[in-house]
């Protein structure tokens, strides 16, 4: 099969192009930095180097590329630009869903997050809406994850991954990353919100996979919804960090996710078990 990715050199990108290469498809990758197109060469990719928000630039890439399938693996998450974020996930997948239609792509992969479920009792399951009352400045995040799931859904079949924490190398939760820095100066306080992890190399796996999986959302998570007050001890204490304070609370939709529909789709991470999982990458 032809697929064109989209991030393709991102934290997801990096783990997920080798795969798709080992299972035989031909794959283009769409990168934003001329440098890392070398790289992905060395995969056995090729590469198109533009900007997502430059139109033209991508329907001339589509039509190029001639894909049967678009994954949208693309965010400004690394560099912590959350504006740019929000724009991708509008006016980019925006860009990407039209050039699709118009080159008859059939289907597109994207991602989207698991913690913008509406608040309510109990892990989050796909049937249950987004928190689409959020007061800001949460609201500004559910309304660009709305875009992205609405415009991707456009497409004659669509398969939103609902990703959990990433975790793993090139990840805010990495040995270098900035959720450790944040642990190792104390910032971080372990509250009773519920978090669900997924490791990036698990998440690119459930990419793979959504090749052949019915149009929907599905949570990408493992099998361990944990509170603050469980995971972040746990984490600072691999770190060799100082142990971080307790306070009480959670903010909305702090509440974690299921990966019940996941696992019936075939999925089955390497890590189910955060524990297990940071403990490889930090130990």
């Amino acid at each position: 099969m032809k697929i064109a990715v989209a991030g393709a050199t991102g934290a997801i990108g990096k783990s997920l192009i080798p795969l798709l290469v080992a299972a035989g498809h031909e794959v283009t990758g769409f990168t934003r930095h001329a440098a890392s197109a070398a790289r992905l060469e060395a995969q056995d990719a090729k590469a198109a180097v533009l900007d997502i928000f430059d139109r033209e630039a991508v329907f001339a890439a589509i039509r190029e590329a001639e894909p049967e399938t678009v994954i949208h693996q693309l965010t400004s998450l690394g560099e912590r630009d959350f504006a740019s974020n929000t724009r991708i996930r509008t006016t980019g997948t925006r860009h990407l869903v039209d050039a699709a239609l118009a080159a008859g792509v059939r289907r597109m992969i994207a991602q989207s997050i698991s913690w913008a479920y509406a608040p309510g009792e109990g892990t989050a399951t796909e049937e249950e809406p987004l928190d689409l009352d959020a007061p800001a400045p949460r609201s500004g995040t559910i309304q660009g994850v709305r875009a992205l799931e609405t415009a991707a859904s456009e497409m004659p079949e669509a398969v939103i991954l609902r990703y959990g924490l990433f975790y793993g190398p090139g990840t805010w939760y990495a040995k270098d990353g900035y959720m450790a820095d944040e642990v190792r100066r104390g910032a971080l306080p372990a509250t009773d919100g519920v978090a669900s992890f997924v490791h990036v190399e698990d998440a690119a796996s459930a990419a793979l996979l959504a090749l052949g999986w019915p149009s929907g959302a599905v949570n990408v998570v493992d099998d361990r919804p944990a509170p603050g007050g469980e995971w972040l001890p746990h984490y600072a204490a691999l770190l060799g960090a100082p142990a971080p304070e307790r306070q009480p609370g959670a903010a909305r939709g702090e509440r974690g996710a299921a990966n019940a529909k996941a696992k019936r789709l075939g999925w089955q991470p390497r890590f189910a078990d955060w524990r297990d999982g940071f403990a490889a990458t930090l130990g």
